[in-house]
């Protein structure tokens, strides 16, 4: 302990030549375009679809493309790094980004722009924990809660504003400008980053041809994780382990992780530092930014859905219901920043924790009759939580690491939250269709022609529509639809509601996990005994 602390003191003596905040701002720039485009596109696939006369499977390639191409980059981002050295990946990454983003939107058909995906996914998967690694450096101990409450700012609202920005754009302009309005923003972060930037002396850049590549660790973690990433995005769609497609995916992926693991654990040069794991308040961290992703794209993807396909809304409405979250997120992370200088992140973290599963297990008592106000305000009951979870954890994750550590680091957190976020997606798209089935089959159940409730409401429904001119047997068919129409919302409903339970559960299990974490004093730095 000790030794960590006097590795904390050495390292504090550097600071950048410029204002922390204004390098703050500058990083944070780029990286919220980058977390924009991993949900701006959704809403516009019909359209890319339909201009690049493509089909709907296909054109979800389009969404794929750019997850798996993300997901490969994000833990090599530590020691790419150390080879390019961190200002110039990170600046690498940001032109690589700008540049794919400008030729996806020139893309002339569907091949071109998947290929396009996959270069603005691998610029956009270096962004995140450079930036965090930036950040965790730039700022001593006791203020990076503050720094990374802006940092999460980008991070958080970004997944829960683009889809309502994609479809305006969309509707308004064309699919393409949703790539364009990257352009101007990664152009003024490199010059921002070129004038402000400078790497720590610490940070020692190693030269490529003393360095020996792990081209096995390369090649499976690129193997393992692209397949994961394919595997998650596209189970539901092929029903999973009907599908000899998922099934094959599913086998090579965790051969290739068990061996990356093996793999990288020996070699004395690793593509990903699994050692970190050996700090239980690092390992801890990374499961519990795995759940918030989870949770967070989980609920991101359920509460719209909910709303459009249930109560009627337009994607707008369904957005606009989104937005008080995110103005709530926004308004309470410098606050939680604030909090983490004078408390333990371990206290901020069960405080989130709890309220993040309190407000899932409140939209459970959700109904088809709910308004507008009810679906804003347990969305802002939710941004609560979320605030709350987001900057300690990554407080808490450098809290007991060597600075010369935090690019490794911060590529691990980052594929934690992305991976999180990908099952969490996957696990609801699944139990909301299994769950509705369900229901259907049991509601079903008591549709019998002995029941006289059924008998009288079909009796009335029938007298409804012949008294607006219909004949006695297509009024009887039509009273049949609509009861059947009743039926399937009600199972509907009730699925979603299953869904919300099953999340606040695996949020309330976390809980016990946050004591297992080391003590920390406020600002996340090394506790005093």
């Amino acid at each position: 302990m000790g030794t960590a602390a006097a590795t904390f003191d050495s390292a504090d003596v550097w600071r950048p030549a410029v204002n922390p905040w204004i390098i703050a701002l500058a990083v944070t720039l780029a990286t919220f375009m980058e977390v924009l485009d991993t949900s701006i596109a959704n809403v516009a696939l019909p359209h890319i679809a339909g201009s690049l006369s493509a089909g709907q499977d296909e054109s979800t390639w389009v969404l794929t493309s750019y997850l798996v191409s993300n997901a490969i980059v994000l833990p090599l981002s530590g020691w790419l790094s150390s080879i390019m050295g961190r200002k110039n990946f990170y600046m690498t990454c940001v032109a690589l980004f700008t540049v794919s983003s400008f030729l996806c939107g020139l893309a002339p058909n569907l091949a071109t722009l998947i290929i396009c995906r996959v270069l603005q996914g691998a610029g956009g998967g270096g962004l995140q924990p450079s930036e965090q690694a930036i950040l965790a450096d730039t700022f001593p101990p006791a203020k990076r809660g503050m720094a990374f409450a802006v940092y999460g700012i980008a991070v958080v609202t970004a997944p829960a504003i683009g889809p309502t920005l994609g479809g305006w754009i969309t509707d308004n302009f064309t699919w393409r400008w949703i790539f364009f309005i990257n352009i101007p923003v990664g152009i003024l972060s490199i010059l921002l980053t070129s004038r402000l930037i400078q790497d720590p002396p610490y940070l020692k850049r190693r030269k490529l041809s003393e360095t020996t590549i792990d081209y096995v660790g390369l090649g499976f973690v690129a193997l393992g994780l692209g397949t994961l990433q394919v595997v998650l995005d596209k189970g539901q769609r092929e029903d999973w382990f009907e599908s000899d497609f998922i099934v094959t995916l599913s086998l090579i992926c965790a051969a290739s992780l068990l061996f990356v693991i093996f793999w990288e654990w020996r070699h004395k040069d690793p593509i990903i530092d699994l050692h970190l794991f050996r700090n239980r308040t690092f390992g801890i961290s990374n499961l519990l930014m795995f759940m918030l992703g989870f949770a967070l794209l989980g609920s991101t993807l359920l509460l719209p859905l909910f709303m459009q396909t249930l109560l009627g809304y337009t994607a707008e409405q369904s957005g606009l219901a989104l937005m008080p979250g995110g103005f709530c997120i926004m308004l309470l992370l410098p606050l939680v920043g604030f909090l983490l200088s004078r408390y333990s992140p371990r206290w901020l973290l069960v405080f989130g924790l709890t309220v993040l599963s309190a407000s899932l297990f409140h939209m459970t008592n959700f109904s088809l009759d709910i308004d507008f106000r009810t679906a804003a305000m347990a969305r802002v009951f939710q941004a609560v939580g979320m605030a709350f979870l987001f900057v300690p954890i990554n407080t808490a994750a450098y809290a007991f690491l060597p600075r010369d550590k935090n690019n490794a680091a911060s590529g691990l957190m980052n594929l934690a939250r992305n991976i999180g976020g990908s099952v969490g997606i996957s696990f609801v798209t699944t139990m909301l269709d299994r769950r509705t089935q369900v229901h259907l089959t049991n509601l079903m159940s008591n549709i019998s022609g002995a029941n006289p409730a059924l008998q009288s409401k079909l009796h009335g429904l029938t007298a409804f529509l012949l008294g607006k001119g219909g004949d006695p047997p297509t009024a009887m068919r039509q009273a049949y639809a609509m009861i059947q129409g009743t039926v399937f919302r009600q199972a509907t409903m009730l699925a979603y509601i299953d869904c919300f339970w099953l999340l606040g559960v695996a949020i309330m299990a976390m809980i016990p996990m946050v004591f297992l974490m080391k003590k920390s004093r406020p600002g996340g730095g090394l506790a005093v005994h």
